[in-house]
C-alpha cells in the first residue's frame, strides 16, 4: 500500500507550478503558513477554492468576474462607444489603475503565437465582433502588448475590424517594447492611452 504524499511536499510541489514561484519561495510561503497563528492557511485554502466555483467570463467583455454582467459593463457611467481590447484580465486592473480610461473593455485571453499554439480562434475575438455588431461602438482601441505576440495579434484585428467601419487605434509606444501591459507604470499607460494612434 502506498504511502499518502508528504503534504509539506505537496505544497511546495503545488506552488512551483505557479508562475515565478521556484522551489526556494514555495517553500518559504509553505514555511510561512505553517508558522501562521491567524488561519492565514485556511483562509487561503477556501479562497483558492471559490475561484474555480466562484468566478467566470463575463458575457459581455469576457473579463474574469463573480456577476455577469461584470461591475465594468453594468456602469452606466462608463462610455460604450470605445473599447479597449486587451490580453489579459489583468491588464484591465492596469488600466483601471491609471485613471485615464472610462470606456468599456474586452479580453482576449492571450496574444496570437503559433510557436506556443495560440491562433486566433482560441482568442474572444468572436464575442468582439458580436459586440460591434450592434452600432453603437465608434472606436476600438488595441492595447495588446508591445511585443512581438501582441504586435501580431493587433495588426490581424485591425485588418478584421477595419471593414466594420469602426475606427481602430493602438496605443501609442509611451510603453517600452517588451514591457507586458500589467507592469506598467499608471504615467506611462495614461500618456499611451491618450497618445494612440490610427491603425492603418
Amino acid at each position: 500500500m502506498a504511502e499518502p504524499p508528504d503534504p509539506i511536499r505537496e505544497a511546495i510541489r503545488q506552488l512551483k507550478r505557479l508562475p515565478g514561484i521556484g522551489e526556494k519561495s514555495a517553500a518559504r510561503l509553505v514555511y510561512w503558513l505553517l508558522r501562521s497563528k491567524d488561519g492565514a492557511a485556511n483562509d487561503l485554502a477556501a479562497a483558492l477554492a471559490a475561484l474555480g466555483a466562484g468566478v467566470a467570463e463575463c458575457g459581455t467583455c469576457c473579463n474574469l468576474t463573480r456577476d455577469d454582467p461584470c461591475g465594468l459593463c453594468a456602469d452606466t457611467r462608463r462610455m460604450t462607444t470605445t473599447v479597449l481590447v486587451v490580453e489579459q484580465p489583468q491588464d484591465v486592473e492596469a488600466f483601471e489603475r491609471s485613471a485615464e480610461y472610462r470606456g468599456a473593455y474586452h479580453v482576449l485571453h492571450g496574444a496570437i503565437s503559433p510557436l506556443d499554439g495560440m491562433t486566433p480562434d482560441q482568442l474572444r475575438i468572436r464575442p468582439l465582433l458580436e459586440r460591434l455588431r450592434g452600432g453603437t461602438v465608434t472606436e476600438v482601441i488595441l492595447a495588446t502588448d508591445p511585443d512581438i505576440e501582441g504586435d501580431a495579434t493587433a495588426l490581424y484585428l485591425a485588418r478584421l475590424l477595419q471593414p466594420i467601419g469602426v475606427r481602430v487605434t493602438r496605443l501609442a509606444h509611451g510603453i517600452s517594447v517588451g514591457t507586458e501591459i500589467e507592469y506598467a507604470d499608471a504615467l506611462s499607460l495614461a500618456r499611451a492611452l491618450q497618445n494612440r494612434v490610427e491603425v492603418s
